[in-house]
Parts: C-alpha cells; sequence; structure tokens
C-alpha cells in the first residue's frame, strides 16, 4: 500500500505506478520552497520530491531497484482491457492468399 502525501492532499493507492503517477502529477504545484510530495510504503518514506533538490530522491538502500522492478512487473502483468475482444474467440490467418 502506498500513500502520496503533500500539503492539502493525501491519498492511498495499491499500484506503485499509480502513485507514482498521482505524485508526479503533483509536483507542479509543489512551489513553496518548503512544499513537497512523498510517497510512503506501509508508513516509511520511499520518495520524496522538493524544490531544494533538482530531482525526486528514492529513501533507502534498494529501494529504486526494488520500485523499478515493480513498476515493470505491474506494467507487463495486465493483460490490455479491450470489451470488444473475446478472449474464446481466436483470430483465423489465412497462410497463402492463392488457397482462398
Amino acid at each position: 500500500m502506498f500513500r502520496v502525501m503533500t500539503k492539502g492532499f493525501s491519498q492511498e493507492y495499491d499500484r506503485w505506478t499509480d502513485a507514482l503517477e498521482k505524485a508526479n502529477s503533483l509536483v507542479p504545484d509543489c512551489k513553496g520552497l518548503f512544499n513537497e510530495v512523498r510517497i510512503l510504503e506501509k508508513g516509511v518514506l520511499i520518495w520524496s520530491y522538493s524544490r531544494s533538490h533538482k530531482y525526486p530522491m528514492y529513501i533507502g538502500g534498494g529501494v529504486y531497484d526494488r520500485l523499478a522492478r515493480r513498476f515493470v512487473l505491474e506494467n507487463t502483468l495486465e493483460p490490455p482491457e479491450d470489451p470488444e475482444s473475446n478472449p474464446d474467440e481466436q483470430l483465423e490467418i489465412p497462410l497463402d492468399s492463392s488457397e482462398t
């Protein structure tokens, strides 16, 4: 469980990619010197952005690598959702156009 926090906003997300997307969307609103956007995982700070740093910081040893692997898994394991596709239906591809 991930929690995105900033001044006046706090929300929980199940997926890392959703939390990161929301945190990145809050970065332009982080205009004050002491304002920051944070992502916490199970109550532990793992990601932070503030105006005092040029780029977001990953907090803790091995956190960046672990979250990068999680990002890849979250984006490759989910099949694309197409409401018109039927998973039981198979495509028939002709091997040679002269056979028809």
